[in-house]
């Protein structure tokens, strides 16, 4: 079999920019990636697609209508497609057993047992969504269960490993594919059929091919390895803090050793996105389900220590602005979990805010991706308020940075964005309250530069000694330690 005609189902964060990139690079399959949602489908055929990601418009003009194409005709992508991926949601459970920790697979389970009931001929379905060890297996005892004479699967694991803000440059240069298979002829050939399709871009030495339930646990490993490093440097930053060293220059020398490298060693309010809160929390239930609590136990604290950065953030706000924000007016820069991306799930910014909003603080929120209807439903949510009409009162979101400080107490850098880097501070100061407060919750400004210019600056990881201010007769502000 060559694979012709590809389906994905789920037009998210991963579907949509994986299956375009697969169609740019393979101009001779046909892409149909489908979705349940009317709206989410209807975005991805205007001018502004449902999800910012740098490059991801282009490539999308470039292919759609060609061969790649969006659709709500489930069906018919499943009937028509040689390879199936299933890109569905895989939330943290909320409900019953394993709630708080376990993945909710019924997203999964709906798309199995959709593809089983309109399936045509031989099928490879590759699971790309994250999931615990063994879904697969789920998955093919489902299509096993409701196969029909004439019609066959073979079940793989593709997982995915982007980082929102360069989705596009990851598919197009990734340090790794990863493909897991089930081990047998049939299992080999279908892992040599998405190997193929990769292949037309991406060279052979950089594609990984192990068991299924490796596969699965490859990419859970990977996260919890990547947050365990971010947990770890927030943990120094606290350190830091107490003792009046930097942790910016402790990252470097750490950083400088060849067997721990630097990357993911910059301390910030903590870290957020889709995958790595739920995989760790994954990896913390399939250990306890294995009875090996001190396992469990050990991935645990890295996400406590996620949680114990942005708790702590918040109370340094409160603590330095006099131990109240009662009515003050704080302006937050930046929502999403990270740059580059309009996604807020699990941002840092929602729980700070959240704790802020808790001591009855007004927030004028700016960022420049996320929609104002997403940061009010983040903030308003039952998960987060049990009183969305108080929260709503005590927000503002801005589309203007400079109108969003007038007569606040304090600026709150809460997602790193280039933008905020260049902003004009002085003009802000000006109207501003004084004493001014600036909280860098992402060490991504010139904390030197706004103590010189009269600003309060506060950052994670470093203790600036105490400035008093005082207003010259020029107008200038002086500093006196």
């Amino acid at each position: 079999m060559v694979v012709k005609n590809i389906c994905c189902i789920g037009a998210g964060y991963v579907g949509g920019p994986t299956c375009s990139v697969i169609a740019w690079k393979c101009p001779d399959i046909r892409v149909h990636v489908v979705d349940k949602s009317e709206l989410r489908i209807k975005q991805w055929n205007s001018e502004k697609l449902p999800i910012y990601e740098p490059g991801l418009e282009d490539v999308v003009k470039e292919c759609r209508g060609r061969n790649l194409f969006f659709s709500n005709d489930i069906e018919m992508a499943i009937k028509e497609a040689d390879l199936i991926f299933i890109s569905v949601n895989t939330p943290t459970k909320t409900y019953g057993i394993g709630k708080g920790r376990a993945a909710d697979l019924k997203h999964i389970e709906m798309c199995a047992r959709k593809i089983a009931e309109v399936a045509e001929g031989n099928k490879i379905v590759v699971e790309k969504s994250t999931v615990p060890v063994r879904a697969a297996e789920s998955i093919t005892h489902i299509l096993s269960a409701n196969t029909r004479p004439g019609v066959s699967f073979q079940v793989l694991s593709n997982p995915e490993f982007l980082a929102e803000g360069t989705a596009v440059e990851n598919l197009l240069h990734p340090d790794r594919v990863l493909i897991g298979g089930e081990e047998s002829v049939e299992g080999d050939e279908a892992v040599a059929q998405l190997t193929w399709i990769y292949n037309h871009w991406v060279p052979t030495e950089k594609i990984i091919t192990t068991s299924t339930w490796s596969s699965e646990l490859s990419k859970l490993a990977s996260n919890a390895f990547l947050a365990q490093r971010v947990s770890s440097i927030n943990a120094i930053s606290a350190l830091c803090e107490a003792t009046g060293a930097d942790v910016s220059q402790v990252a470097v020398a750490v950083g400088k050793d060849s067997r721990i490298g630097s990357k993911f060693l910059q301390a910030s309010v903590g870290f957020g996105g889709s995958c790595f809160q739920k995989d760790l929390l994954n990896l913390v239930y399939i250990a306890e389900c294995l009875n090996l609590p001190e396992v469990a136990m050990y991935w645990q604290q890295v996400t406590d220590m996620n949680e114990y950065q942005r708790t702590r953030f918040a109370k340094r706000i409160v603590e330095c602005l006099f131990n109240t924000v009662t009515d003050k007016t704080l302006a937050v820069f930046g929502f999403a979990f990270k740059k580059n991306t309009g996604d807020t799930r699990e941002s840092p910014a929602i729980y700070v805010c959240s704790h802020l909003l808790e001591e009855s603080a007004r927030l004028n929120i700016y960022d420049p991706k996320v929609e104002c209807k997403q940061i009010e439903h983040d903030l308003t949510s039952a998960a987060v308020t049990s009183d969305p009409e108080r929260v709503q009162q005590l927000i503002n979101i801005y589309s203007d940075p400079y109108e969003a400080v007038k007569d606040a107490h304090a600026i709150v850098v809460l997602t790193e964005w280039d933008e905020f880097i260049s902003y004009d501070y002085r003009k802000m100061l000006s109207v501003m309250k004084k004493p001014a407060f600036i909280f860098d919750g992402r060490k991504i400004l010139d904390h030197e530069a706004l103590i010189k210019i009269g600003f309060h600056t506060e950052t994670i990881g470093k203790r600036f000694s105490r400035n008093t201010l005082l207003r010259a007769s020029g107008g200038d502000i002086k500093m006196m330690h």
